[in-house]
């Protein structure tokens, strides 16, 4: 299992979808859960919006430890993979790093107007501790180090992601479409990139009457956008082959 982490952090980085689990401050002693879509920020911590006068918002005031689980398919949830993050959540700005809100609103555009909202705010999850159960015989725990480990620490590659998603849904378009066709064998009429990170990228594609977010892992990591170039140029000449 010596490449565990590496499988639960693509499995995190594949779904947006999640329970959040605080101490309730109403009941003492007992948990408290809520549906909580995130963001992965460049640092691959879960990145939520909340309401300062949410339940769970009110909790973490009180006690900022709390659990995360992550699934995706609700079919068979004790069939699929799902991944528990144990962290502590802090506020942050959500007006304070550009980079990230324009991230957060590309995978969830739906939120676009609780950004004006004064009781709104960013909370950011440091994962300490993760069990992952990809299924029978593969589970186990990892530290949050253990889950970033081999992340590049500086903010180069957030900095440049919007710069390098631009370039993709302007010039090279009908490559997403391919890239689609290709690693997930899905005929796309229409693909836009909506996030780059070390590991890979995600593309929001229209098959049929519907929309879904694909995932595309990167064989080597990268850190800027010349080795992102890189990456999807090497993802290219496979395609055409």
């Amino acid at each position: 299992m010596a490449n565990l982490h590496l499988d639960a952090r693509q499995f995190l980085r594949s779904t947006r979808t999640a329970i959040l689990s605080t101490h309730s401050t109403k009941f003492e002693g007992y948990p408290f859960g809520s549906v909580a879509p995130f963001v992965l920020d460049h640092q691959c911590q879960p990145i939520i919006l909340i309401s300062n006068i949410a339940e769970h918002t009110k909790n973490i005031a009180a006690n900022p430890k709390v659990s995360l689980l992550v699934f995706a398919g609700a079919e068979d949830l004790q069939a699929n993979a799902r991944l528990t993050l144990l962290g502590s959540a802090n506020a942050i700005n959500k007006n304070e790093d550009a980079n990230l809100r324009e991230r957060y609103l590309r995978y969830l555009p739906q939120a676009s107007g609780y950004f004006d909202m004064h009781d709104f705010a960013f909370y950011r999850i440091k994962i300490e501790t993760a069990r992952y159960i990809a299924g029978f015989g593969k589970m186990g725990w990892l530290s949050g180090d253990d889950l970033i480990n081999d992340i590049p620490t500086d903010a180069l590659l957030a900095n440049q992601e919007a710069q390098i998603i631009a370039h993709m849904n302007t010039d090279h378009a009908d490559s997403l479409i391919r890239y689609c066709q290709h690693v997930h064998g899905v005929q796309a009429t229409h693909a836009s990139m909506l996030g780059i990170d070390c590991d890979g990228f995600d593309v929001h594609a229209t098959v049929g009457d519907k929309t879904t977010i694909f995932r595309f892992n990167f064989e080597t990591k990268i850190h800027d956008a010349q080795s992102a170039r890189a990456a999807l140029v090497s993802l290219s000449k496979s395609v055409n082959l």
